[in-house]
């Protein structure tokens, strides 16, 4: 029978270690932990649980950790899962069921976000689909940040979603929001990206409407409102970044 194995990124994830490989350990007895330096008991409790262990030194780059965790399994599928995320009944069975049928294909899952101890249905945290679920040797993730998986397979939907238990409080957003806008910034500089303030502001105000309007943030109450909010000020704040980055390039090469 295919093998599967299940990899998961941590860093100081105890509040959700526990629970997450038991979750995993429905599908697969492989679960696989890629952290990056927990000073916490993660490392420990998931030992306890039964899955393995590796090390990667943290270098703000999320798809080099996922791509890491390829080289450490020999598994047929991989499926890759966060700290903060658990597979219902329903879409535990679909992965057996995939894994088992073993065709080439990449699975896609739907994920549900609850924030603030609040489910959202609409705008930045509407339910989505990402693909998780993959042979081994035909997926490499790309991006440092809001990476995604690069694989040429045909694309399907498994039945069932996962719950993702994201934002527990503001100082954790908060904490996200800066290291994610500066990865970002310094990934989309190095890639040759550039900007302007004009620039900057025109996407911030795009993303708004786009998350308040177009995908109906609004309709998620007060909170889905905060949350259109903060998705302005998280654009404008990572194009800033870069334009930061220009300014500081620019003063060094008038020098």
């Amino acid at each position: 029978m295919p093998t599967l194995a299940i990899l998961i990124l941590t860093k100081n994830e105890e509040k959700n270690i526990m629970e997450v490989v038991i979750n995993a350990k429905h599908c697969t007895d492989e679960v696989l932990i890629i952290d990056s330096g927990s000073t916490d008991t993660t490392v420990k409790q998931a030992e306890e649980q039964g899955a393995k262990v590796v090390y990667r030194a943290w270098d703000n780059d999320f798809a080099a950790q996922r791509n890491f965790g390829l080289t450490q399994t020999n598994a047929k599928w991989v499926l890759y899962l966060d700290a903060d995320e658990r597979l219902n009944e329903e879409l535990i069975t679909a992965i057996k069921k995939a894994v088992e049928a073993d065709r080439q294909k990449q699975y896609a899952l739907v994920r549900k976000s609850v924030a603030f101890g609040q489910k959202f249905n609409h705008g930045v945290l509407k339910p989505d689909k990402v693909a998780r679920l993959f042979p081994r040797d035909t997926v490499q993730w790309k991006n440092k940040v809001h990476e995604r998986p690069r694989c040429d397979l045909e694309l399907v939907v498994l039945p069932g979603h996962i719950e993702h238990y994201t934002y527990e409080s503001w100082a954790q957003w908060a904490e996200k929001f800066n290291q994610y806008t500066t990865i970002w910034a310094d990934n989309a500089y190095a890639g040759g990206k550039r900007t302007s303030l004009p620039i900057a502001y025109g996407h911030a105000l795009f993303g708004f409407v786009q998350m308040a309007v177009f995908k109906l943030g609004i309709l998620d109450g007060w909170l889905g409102l905060a949350l259109c909010c903060n998705h302005f000020s998280y654009t404008l704040l990572k194009y800033l970044k870069l334009y930061e980055l220009q300014k500081k390039q620019n003063t060094i090469n008038s020098w």
